[in-house]
């Protein structure tokens, strides 16, 4: 929760979450080998479905002040730096629902 509203109080551009994951998933893809990712998701989706990227209060903050959240594997090599020039990483809250 910080995090969004500190980015909401400097008008971010985005929210980077460096997760140990490569993005969002339907369910626990250690539990779960059939798990799926996500691609992009709304706001919405991320709350109404529980997915646990962040806290509800965070997901409601960025969504209130159109600030997208990039959920991506920080033990990846280069993965900050792409996340930082715009390239696909992870997975993006705050556009439309896809899954992968």
């Amino acid at each position: 929760t910080t995090a969004a509203l500190r980015a909401a109080e400097i008008e971010a551009e985005v929210v980077f979450k460096a997760t140990k994951v490569d993005g969002v998933y339907d369910c626990d893809p250690k539990d779960n080998p059939n798990a799926r990712r996500y691609e992009s998701l709304t706001y919405s989706h991320v709350l109404t479905h529980d997915l646990r990227v962040m806290d509800g209060t965070a997901i409601a903050l960025c969504k209130e002040n159109h600030i997208p959240i990039v959920v991506f594997d920080l033990s990846v090599q280069g993965n900050i730096v792409r996340a930082i020039k715009g390239e696909k990483v992870g997975t993006i809250v705050g556009g439309f629902c896809d899954v992968r």
